[in-house]
């Protein structure tokens, strides 16, 4: 396994490898945010298997918060294709009744999706610095940068649950995630994720007109 997930196709600048788990699952990223951004449904079934690559790769890079967020991350995923294809009544799209609306968050609802971002990042990753260095010492490699990386962790719960619930404020979480990842990715040596990461915020910023334009049609 791990001479799979260390398979170098080249290197960039003599000693910078350009892995295939991060190609493949940049890839996959991809056509995951795309499809979303686009309202289809089939961003879910992508997000499985993309979800599934992110384990294996942040596994590669003892990114352990982010690596802990892939069960949970599936989690949310079956729990947005179920509601996305089984809305209630009054929370029928006017273009298809089989389809969940896009909608907003309150300002109230808003104020506290952020604290609970700060609050839990900073328990997260105090939690991690304890665990690399003093509770797990030797045993298992230091998370490099625990308050970033518990940071990214918890603001991409939030993301992906209101994307679940096709919240049109789901596409601001993910533009703050993705200038956060990029952030991450280039400190632990990624080279295609913080690329991906740079569509990633172009797909947001387009996805974000298209989920409003959505709310205003009741879509």
């Amino acid at each position: 396994m791990s001479e799979i997930l260390n398979y170098t196709l080249f290197t960039i600048g003599g000693d910078t490898p350009v892995l295939l788990i991060d190609l493949v699952t940049s890839l996959f990223g991809l056509t995951c945010v795309v499809l979303a951004g686009r309202n289809s449904k089939y961003n879910f079934w992508v997000g499985y298997l993309y979800t599934l690559l992110l384990f294996l790769m942040f596994w590669n890079k003892h990114l352990y918060a982010s690596l802990i967020l892939q069960p949970i991350s599936l989690g949310i995923n079956i729990l947005g294709h179920y509601r996305w294809t089984h809305p209630h009544k009054e929370e029928e799209s006017s273009a298809d009744h089989n389809a969940l609306k896009v909608s907003m968050l309150t300002w109230p609802q808003r104020m506290a999706a952020v604290a609970t971002v700060l609050v839990l990042a900073a328990l997260w990753g105090w939690f991690l610095s304890l665990m690399g260095n003093k509770w797990f010492a030797g045993i298992f490699p230091a998370d490099p940068v625990p308050y970033l990386d518990s940071c990214v962790t918890v603001m991409i719960l939030v993301a992906q649950f209101l994307s679940a619930l096709k919240k049109w404020d789901c596409w601001i979480a993910w533009l703050l995630v993705n200038i956060a990842q990029m952030w991450l990715h280039i400190s632990v040596g990624h080279v295609f994720m913080p690329i991906v990461c740079g569509l990633y915020l172009i797909n947001g910023i387009v996805s974000l007109y298209n989920w409003y334009r959505l709310y205003v049609r009741k879509a």
